[in-house]
């Protein structure tokens, strides 16, 4: 029984899954930020539109940093809390860039193909060790931002 954590689940395969985490964890964080500065930085016509949408997105993800980081809590490890560890793993870069409100929701499409990827694989990885915390909320997470994905995508094609 010493192989198992505080939960119950394989000590060592939820060290692996809360790495995993750590990593999602430094996506959505610097996200977070990027999509903060599309909110403060957008100008054109639809302003009124993004302004909002983004501040609705940059709220989501607020709640999901905390949620995230929760978890790797519960697994047993410590969540990373740095922006110097987040850039050393990120796939997500922080970006200084808001041109116009297409090119800022082409950077969020493709940020949410990051974390969508990331989280389909600890969604694997949590159904491997009978995690069914992580993999609810991974599960939960998907579903959430398959639908942003087809909403920011139809405004693009607009």
């Amino acid at each position: 029984m010493n192989d198992l954590n505080t939960i119950g689940l394989n000590a060592a395969k939820s060290k692996e899954l809360a790495y995993q985490l750590n990593d999602l964890l430094s996506n959505y964080s610097i996200f977070y930020q990027n999509v903060r500065g599309y909110h403060w930085n957008i100008k054109g016509d639809d302003f009124f539109v993004l302004h909002q949408k983004f501040e609705d997105l940059y709220n989501n993800l607020f709640l999901k940093i905390d949620e995230v980081a929760e978890r790797i809590l519960t697994l047993g490890l410590r969540p990373n809390h740095n922006f110097t560890e987040y850039f050393k793993t990120a796939a997500i870069l922080e970006t200084n860039e808001v041109i116009d409100g297409q090119h800022s929701v082409d950077k969020v499409l493709d940020s949410l193909g990051i974390l969508l990827a990331k989280q389909r694989l600890i969604l694997e990885l949590s159904e491997e060790i009978d995690d069914t915390g992580t993999n609810s909320l991974m599960s939960d997470y998907i579903r959430e931002q398959e639908k942003m994905v087809w909403m920011y995508s139809a405004y693009i094609k607009s």
